[in-house]
């Protein structure tokens, strides 16, 4: 507690004085790589006297590398950054002092500028990094970057202050601080990679190897991989791999929560033992019951029904393929891959920018789709609406997701199109971002009209997408 001396300005508490010099030296590092030497040798005592390691301090070492030389370290990173309860309206100042010396280092370690070629080491070290950031964040590594984890944070804030708000202190809420920083550690992570002398990268199994797939690598592989062969061609295709089959993980759960459809009691169950309703059968029998010999006969046996009402549904994906939508159709083509493996529903999913391509034959493999796909051009709508409404023979029966930023040339003709089919009676879905960061825009012309249309758009994560489509398919 602070020491009040009558007549006298309070006494700075020693901890808040140590907090704040770790801050003030993480601040000097992000402008200026630099040494302060009298902050340098200051946070070395203080970090030697809350009894942390010198490694916090270093620049070149990774949060990884500090780990595994002070395992008992790695549980503490865990929500580093939410704030504490305080229980009886103290603040524990030591403790702030210690979170904000580890606060320090996985910050530093993920925003300090870089300059110059980046390599593959040094891309998987940013990565690991970041992952640590937003662990702290109290996410799933991979999260915030538009990856492939999903939420487990219960409201939590975070932040970062020389003058004692922030890691331990009085903090922001963390979800306006997640909206910001998710896009920033994106931004970041995709100037790495443009850094990277990629195709060399890639033509070393070795180097290659040591490449963690995100959404900024794969976007450079998806725009490159036609100037890329041999080796190189094969690591760029099991990058991409690799980073489909783990979204596809993720995503396949969360359609599989959402599309289960009600009970159908119209077929019987079949009767076999794995479907034998044990607890039913004990008691529709308890009339049964010889209380001499102690026994319980049984004379009808109850199986729980297995079978589940399904519809036949045609899902129309369509996908704007430019620049800017990049993380969408990656998201969209495995997300309509996981709808093409359910029963009874039938997917289609067309892709274009000024042109338009039908990849319903590989709609089943996301990987396939992906390689098939070109990435960047301008944008024209309409050539895609005409290959979907002719698939549009059921309306009732039919919904249509549209996924773009809705930046468009023939912007009336277009819409009117669009207004066609829901009036028809199709269910049409706009969908102007499915990021897992949340990050993008909607032409406000667009998204006015589709709001008077009653269809407005959907973005966000695309849970929601899936969430959307849950009533239709199930």
């Amino acid at each position: 507690m602070t020491e009040w001396t009558a007549g006298r300005i309070p006494a700075p508490d020693p901890d808040d004085n140590r907090r704040q010099v770790l801050y003030w030296r993480l601040l000097a590092r992000l402008f200026d790589p630099e040494e302060q030497a009298t902050l340098e040798s200051a946070s070395l005592a203080v970090v030697e006297d809350i009894g942390l390691p010198a490694a916090l301090l270093d620049p070149g070492a990774s949060v990884d590398s500090v780990v595994q030389r002070h395992p008992e370290l790695a549980a503490e990173f865990d929500g580093l950054m939410a704030p504490e309860p305080e229980e009886d309206g103290t603040r524990d100042r030591a403790a702030e002092v210690r979170r904000a010396a580890l606060a320090s280092k996985v910050l530093l370690n993920v925003f300090a500028s870089h300059s110059g070629t980046v390599t593959a080491e040094q891309l998987a070290r940013w990565q690991s990094d970041a992952g640590w950031l937003e662990r702290a964040l109290g996410c799933r590594p991979g999260e915030l970057r538009g990856g492939r984890g999903g939420m487990n944070r219960a409201g939590a804030g975070g932040g970062v202050s020389p003058t004692g708000t922030g890691v331990g202190g009085p903090t922001p809420d963390l979800g306006r601080l997640i909206p910001e920083i998710g896009p920033e550690l994106g931004s970041i992570e995709a100037g790495l990679v443009k850094r990277m002398h990629l195709r060399e990268v890639l033509a070393d199994p070795q180097l290659a190897a040591r490449l963690t797939p995100s959404m900024s690598l794969i976007e450079q592989l998806l725009r490159d991989k036609n100037n890329l062969s041999g080796v190189a061609l094969a690591n760029a295709k099991a990058l991409i791999r690799r980073y489909v089959d783990e979204v596809t993980e993720v995503l396949r759960t969360q359609v599989e929560k959402a599309t289960v459809g009600e009970l159908d009691r119209s077929v019987p169950p079949k009767r076999v033992f794995r479907n034998l309703d044990l607890d039913r059968t004990i008691w529709k029998n308890l009339t049964n019951w010889d209380p001499e010999e102690e026994r319980l006969y049984v004379d009808r046996l109850y199986y729980r029904h297995t079978s589940r009402k399904t519809t036949p549904q045609r899902l129309i994906v369509v996908v704007d393929q430019s620049g800017s939508m990049v993380d969408s159709m990656v998201n969209c083509t495995i997300l309509a891959s996981i709808f093409a493996g359910l029963p009874k529903v039938d997917v289609h999913l067309i892709a274009y920018d000024t042109q338009a391509l039908d990849l319903t034959p590989w709609a089943h493999d996301p990987f396939e789709t992906l390689l098939r796909t070109k990435l960047g051009g301008g944008t024209d709508g309409t050539v895609a609406m005409a290959l979907a409404q002719p698939k549009i023979a059921e309306p009732r029966n039919t919904v249509v997701v549209w996924i773009s930023d809705f930046y468009e040339w023939r912007t009336h003709e277009l819409f009117e199109s669009m207004a066609a089919i829901h009036r028809s009676g199709a269910k049409f879905i706009p969908v102007g971002s499915v990021t897992s960061s949340g990050r993008g825009s909607v032409n406000p012309w667009f998204r006015e009209k589709f709001k008077d249309l009653g269809t407005p758009v959907i973005s966000g994560h695309i849970k929601k997408l899936v969430h959307e489509l849950k009533t239709f398919l199930t």
